[in-house]
Parts: structure tokens; C-alpha cells; sequence
């Protein structure tokens, strides 16, 4: 045994919600070992004074880079349109995503995030964030049909999402993904392509949004006749393997074509709330067995990427939905957060759990605010009154990312300078567009 952790409250996440009230989990290498209550055996111990120790949390749909569009125009409808594609096709270089995602691995690590499921463009470089940051992650790429950063092309963009493939083949945190944007900005055509990619690469998810918006459903209708997801079915990509994002809006044969395909849902409650798309059937999917992994969103949309920030939201939403304080109890959440949200990318087999042979993906909280007593209830504590400023250490593979709120695999001053930097082109450029969009107006 290379570390054991001692003196800790530990919450497993186990099948049975096990609770340990005092307890030790002893780690060799990148494995935990075994985990037990009372003193630990012998050997090189850490004690955790009482703090609680969990799975890292598992963040099944982000877009990394996107930190560095947090809080632009908030309150502006025909913001994507006005401002974000174009900020997008004018300065997302391959430097600006490495910047954004080294701010976004910033955020997670010291949030109590140990994996993400990312899409978006450069995904070589994101995955390299990864890897130096220490977190475990899914790189997919971005596949649209509307001009990219990263392709020119979707024979470029295929090209892009083979290297990827090849790059991450047999890293031991990295897998990489294909990510078609959603079913209208792909087409049917392209996610056949996608879908007989996949079936290429047995075991790489494919990650997608789906059912997100009502003009999407709009689309499915008029060129298909058919909805979304029924549309996605048809391409061959309602798999195993599919993480689709949202689903706002499906109806109760699509959750159940879901359910029987046995596809995965990444559920962003504050990004939906923020959009005003309303609440989606979370309860009704996981009723019928889907598996709904509890997700940020990208920072534009969602702002944070921690899953505490989700965790209420996600929570209240669906009581709201169902006028009682019944569903979605809290640990039911804490569920979405780990170990389910770890079986929607394909991982719950090493990671989601503290179990013995499972990677030492964990994280360390400190209980000692006065926000959080008395503790009744430790998963309503951590759903509803926890923040990410409780989580004292960070580990991914039996490594400290962070110790003590210091975190030791990047450099937040400069990953907080570098941001800065693009941030001050970026308002530069929405300035620009302003002014156009005001002689515009003029002109008219």
C-alpha cells in the first residue's frame, strides 16, 4: 500500500449508499487497495482530521474553452449568433482553446471535478490540458456544418477526429470521441458517417446535443417527419455509446426509444434554466432506466463548472416539474454527480466509486463551515448546501492535483493572465460589432 488515507468520513457511492462514519481507504499506485472503518492497518498514513472523503465528481458534458466566453452578453437573445460565432470564426485560434481550457482544468480541480466529457474544436490540444493538469477526460471533436475553427471541411474534420483517435489510443486518463454538434447542424448523412465511424472504434463514446431546442424539433419534422431522436435512431447513432446532451424535449416514445437503445443522457439544469428552454423529464428518463449523468454545460451557457452549482438546480427543477419534494432525492443527485454520470462516458468501471480495484479518483471536503451544520442529512448537506470552496484536495490516479486549495499541476497566475489576455481581444472585437450593427441600423 503506497498511502493510506486515515480518519476520514467516507462516502463511497456504492450501490448501498454506504456511509462511513470513520474510516481509512488505502491506496497502491493509482488504485485504491481497500477501505474499511475504525483505525487502518499499518503502513504510510494521511490524516484527513475528520474531513469527508467521495469520488471525484464526473462532468459528462462540457465545453472547455468556452470559460472564456463566461458572462457575455447574459441578457442579449441573438447573443450565439451576434457575438459567438463570430468571436468564434474571427480569434478561436488552437493557442485561445489551450488558454481556455487550461482555465476551465483550473475551475474543475479546485471544484472537486476529476473527470470531464469535453466538444469542441482543437480537441489535441484540449486533451494535452488534460494531460498535464492531471484529469481524466474525454476529448470530442466538434463535427457541423457551419464554418469551424478547427476544419474547413467534414472530410478535414473526420481527418481531425481519426489523429485523435490515434493521439489518445492508449493513454490511461484520455479517451478520445466523436462529437456531431446535434442532429440539424450534422444532417443525416453525417451522423451515418459518425455512426459507422464509431462502429469502427468499438468502446469511444460519441457525444452529441440532442432534443435541446424547439426549432430542433421544428427541423426533424419538416425534413424528416419524424422527431430528433427518432431522426438520430435512424442514422444509427441511438447506441451504447451515445452521450446525448439535454434532451429537453423528447416525447414519451422518444424516452422510450432511448431507454431501449440504451443511450445516455448528460442533464444541464442550470444552463437550460438560464436559457429558458424549462425543465427537462429527468425523472421520466431514469424511470425508465436511462442513465443521466448531471453536467455544466460549457461557462457561456452555464457559467460554472463545478457540479455543486448544479447539484440544487438539478434538484429543484424536478420537484418543481412534479409539485412535491419527493423527486429526485438528494442522493439521487450525488449519484448523477459520480457514478452515474461515470456510466453514461463508459467508465463506471474505474471510476464514479471508492472501491477496491477502481482508480483513486477522489476528493477530499472539509465539513467544517458553519453553512453546513447540523448534518442530518450528508447528502442534502452536499447537495444543497455545499460549495466548491469546501473541497480541500483533489486526487486523479492516486495523484494530488490539489492539496490544501493549492493546486499543484498548473500555474493559476499565469492560467489567470493568459485568459486576461484573450478576454481583452475578445471585448475589442464585440465592440467592433456594436459599432457595425449600430451604422447598420444608421444606414437602414
Amino acid at each position: 500500500m503506497s498511502l493510506i488515507l486515515a480518519n476520514a468520513r467516507i462516502l463511497p457511492m456504492d450501490p448501498a449508499m454506504t456511509e462511513i462514519e470513520r474510516g481509512w481507504i488505502a491506496l497502491d499506485g493509482d488504485r485504491i487497495a481497500a477501505l474499511g472503518t475504525g483505525n487502518p492497518p499499518a503502513g504510510k498514513a494521511l490524516d484527513m482530521a475528520g474531513d469527508l472523503l467521495m469520488p471525484g465528481m464526473v462532468n459528462p458534458h462540457c465545453h472547455m474553452p468556452m470559460t472564456l466566453f463566461r458572462g457575455l452578453a447574459e441578457d442579449v437573445d441573438d447573443r450565439l449568433f451576434r457575438y459567438i460565432l463570430p468571436l468564434e470564426r474571427a480569434l478561436v485560434t488552437a493557442e485561445v482553446v489551450e488558454i481556455g481550457a487550461r482555465l476551465a482544468a483550473l475551475e474543475m480541480i479546485r471544484g472537486g471535478v476529476t473527470t470531464v466529457a469535453d466538444m469542441y474544436y482543437f480537441e489535441d490540444r484540449i486533451g494535452a490540458v488534460l494531460d498535464a493538469s492531471g484529469l481524466r477526460g474525454v476529448v470530442g471533436q466538434t463535427l457541423a456544418d457551419f464554418a469551424a475553427p478547427d476544419h474547413g471541411s467534414m472530410d478535414e474534420g473526420f481527418a481531425r477526429l481519426d489523429a485523435l483517435a490515434d493521439l489518445y489510443r492508449d493513454h490511461p486518463r484520455i479517451t478520445a470521441s466523436a462529437a456531431p454538434h446535434a442532429p440539424y447542424s450534422t444532417g443525416l448523412a453525417v451522423m451515418e458517417r459518425v455512426a459507422h465511424w464509431s462502429a469502427a472504434h468499438p468502446g469511444l463514446p460519441v457525444q452529441m446535443h440532442l432534443a435541446e431546442t424547439r426549432a430542433e424539433l421544428d427541423w426533424a419534422e419538416k425534413t424528416h417527419g419524424v422527431t430528433t431522436v427518432e431522426v438520430t435512431d435512424r442514422a444509427g447513432l441511438l447506441t451504447p455509446t451515445l452521450v446525448a446532451a439535454h434532451v429537453m424535449y423528447p416525447t414519451e416514445a422518444d424516452m422510450d426509444l432511448i431507454a431501449a437503445r440504451g443511450a445516455h443522457v448528460a442533464h444541464n439544469a442550470r444552463s437550460n434554466g438560464k436559457a429558458g428552454r424549462g425543465i427537462a423529464p429527468v425523472t421520466a428518463l431514469r424511470a425508465r432506466g436511462v442513465k443521466v449523468g448531471l453536467a455544466t454545460d460549457g461557462a457561456m451557457s452555464g457559467n460554472t463548472l463545478d457540479l455543486f452549482s448544479q447539484m440544487a438546480p438539478a434538484a429543484m427543477f424536478q420537484k418543481i416539474a412534479g409539485g412535491s419534494r419527493r423527486p429526485l432525492p438528494c442522493a439521487e443527485v450525488l449519484r448523477m454527480a459520480t457514478i452515474e454520470a461515470a456510466a453514461t462516458l463508459g467508465m463506471a468501471d474505474r471510476t464514479g466509486s471508492l472501491e477496491p480495484g477502481k482508480q483513486a479518483d477522489l476528493i477530499r471536503i472539509s465539513l467544517s463551515d458553519p453553512r453546513l451544520h447540523p448534518i442530518y442529512d450528508l447528502s442534502s448537506t452536499l447537495v444543497f448546501a455545499a460549495l466548491p470552496c469546501d473541497v480541500r484536495a483533489t486526487m486523479v490516479a492516486g495523484r494530488w492535483l490539489m492539496r490544501d486549495r493549492m493546486v499543484e499541476t498548473l500555474e493559476p497566475e499565469k492560467v489567470l493572465a493568459d485568459a486576461l489576455q484573450v478576454a481583452r481581444r475578445f471585448r475589442a472585437k464585440i465592440e467592433e460589432i456594436d459599432k457595425q450593427a449600430d451604422r447598420g441600423q444608421t444606414d437602414g
